[in-house]
């Protein structure tokens, strides 16, 4: 299983298409970062709008808290897009190349050889987010400097610098359980639909079904709260004022279910497929 493990490691890194897409990802922090730098005051603007007439603000609500929570919202669509495509093009790809039938001529189990695709694709995952959260950080303090962060939902709530470094941590780390549920949906999503094509456009799809589901109010019900498209935006409980823990942890929890159920579902569908 180790040896498995490198071996996708290897695969992984050696295709090209997975430096396009995390290029791609942080030209997107950058653009972020770029729009903020020249067009920052029209940023306060719309977030303080109608408190303006009644307030006096001092000092730069412009900072680097500010646009690492922004990242954080521009990207929650983008990176698990990207994060699909490549987690789903390790399988895809080994069907096009006809690779697969060569590894499953060998005296390897198709339990452990997918199994440790979804292994490298949780790992990757978590990578990826710890560098985008790292490259974040560092950019938007060395370029805007910290200060106090000012979130609206709702309404607005003020935090205190130290306390808004302490709740961005923690959204990277809620969000990372979300975009490696997402990663390892494609996958199995790649298992069923074998073509890359194929592949990405059910992914695009799914995706984009759980944004629009996010959005529609089931009812004051317990499938409300347990569906897993409601749990995407777990991240977001860390910017009101009062931190609800009880219930980011179930959410955390229902996704590492998910998750777990979308690996099986993945891993008996292809035990039970004959390789073409």
């Amino acid at each position: 299983m180790k040896y498995l493990i490198y071996a996708e490691f290897y695969k992984l890194f050696k295709q090209a298409k997975t430096y396009y897409a995390l290029a791609a990802l942080f030209v997107i922090e950058a653009i972020v970062m770029f729009s903020a730098y020249y067009q920052g005051s029209t940023i306060i603007d719309v977030l303080l709008d109608n408190l303006k007439e009644s307030f006096y603000f001092e000092g730069d609500l412009l900072n680097g808290n500010l646009l690492i929570y922004l990242i954080l919202n521009t990207l929650w669509f983008h990176l698990p897009l990207i994060l699909m495509i490549i987690v789903s093009g390790t399988l895809t790809s080994e069907y096009k190349d006809r690779t697969l039938q060569a590894v499953m001529m060998q005296p390897v189990s198709k339990v452990k050889f997918l199994l440790s695709k979804y292994v490298v694709a949780t790992l990757f995952t978590v990578l990826v987010v710890l560098v985008l959260a790292i490259t974040s950080f560092c950019l938007s303090y060395l370029i805007f400097g910290s200060g106090d962060l000012i979130v609206y939902l709702d309404t607005l709530n003020f935090f205190e610098n130290k306390d808004a470094f302490n709740r961005l941590i923690w959204a990277f780390i809620v969000g990372m359980f979300s975009m490696v549920f997402f990663s390892l949906a494609s996958l199995t999503l790649a298992v069923f639909f074998k073509e890359a094509t194929k592949t990405w456009i059910i992914s695009v799809f799914f995706l984009i079904l759980c944004n629009l589901l996010l959005k529609v109010d089931f009812g004051n019900n317990w499938f409300n709260d347990v569906f897993f498209v409601k749990l995407n935006d777990t991240w977001q409980y860390l910017f009101y004022y009062e931190i609800d823990w009880k219930k980011i942890s179930i959410n955390v929890f229902l996704l590492i279910v998910y998750s777990t159920i979308f690996t099986i579902l993945g891993i008996n569908y292809f035990k039970k497929t004959d390789i073409e």
